[in-house]
């Protein structure tokens, strides 16, 4: 594929099984990504520095995937213009609450668009980003139309069981 236009990234390489989930869906409508896993305790000034370099290098949308104390995608939305979509991981004993509310919570001036806790959560925040990207690719948005159809489709096809 071409430069990524969507970077992924998550807290911790045990974060990849739940962040697959908004890759696959990124291949499913050829937008080019890239995933790292950066944290925003563990690797902070290397998290900062990748995330202050997205907008240069072409990428249009962050998703940031984190557990526990999730501070990875407020970190990026006050490190970066571009939209960040944040998925809480449900890794920690709280099953993924603390990370919702650390990740909803941001103060007024540095939004993050905060998506489901885990899979569901990673695919919807890659949908969210074609939603982003459609405003300015009319191709992109006709494949989107397609896709709302076709899950429409899917559920009228089962609605008499």
């Amino acid at each position: 594929m071409s430069n990524p236009l969507v970077a992924i990234i998550m807290g911790s390489k045990s974060d990849v099984s739940v962040m697959e989930a908004a890759g696959k869906l990124l291949d499913r409508f050829e937008i080019a990504w890239e995933m790292k896993v950066l944290s925003a305790h563990r690797t902070p000034d290397a998290a900062a520095d990748y995330v202050m370099g997205l907008e240069a290098r072409g990428i249009k949308v962050l998703i940031a995937g984190a557990g526990w104390a999730a501070h990875l995608a407020g970190v990026s939305a006050a490190k970066t213009p571009l939209p960040v979509i944040g998925v809480p991981i449900g890794s920690s004993p709280l099953n993924g609450m603390d990370a919702l509310l650390a990740t909803v919570q941001m103060p007024p001036g540095v939004p993050v668009a905060t998506m489901a806790i885990g899979k569901g959560g990673a695919h919807n925040a890659a949908v969210f980003a074609v939603r982003i990207l459609s405003l300015l690719d009319s191709e992109l948005a006709k494949r989107y139309r397609s896709f709302i159809e076709d899950m429409a489709g899917e559920v009228m096809a089962n609605s008499d069981l």
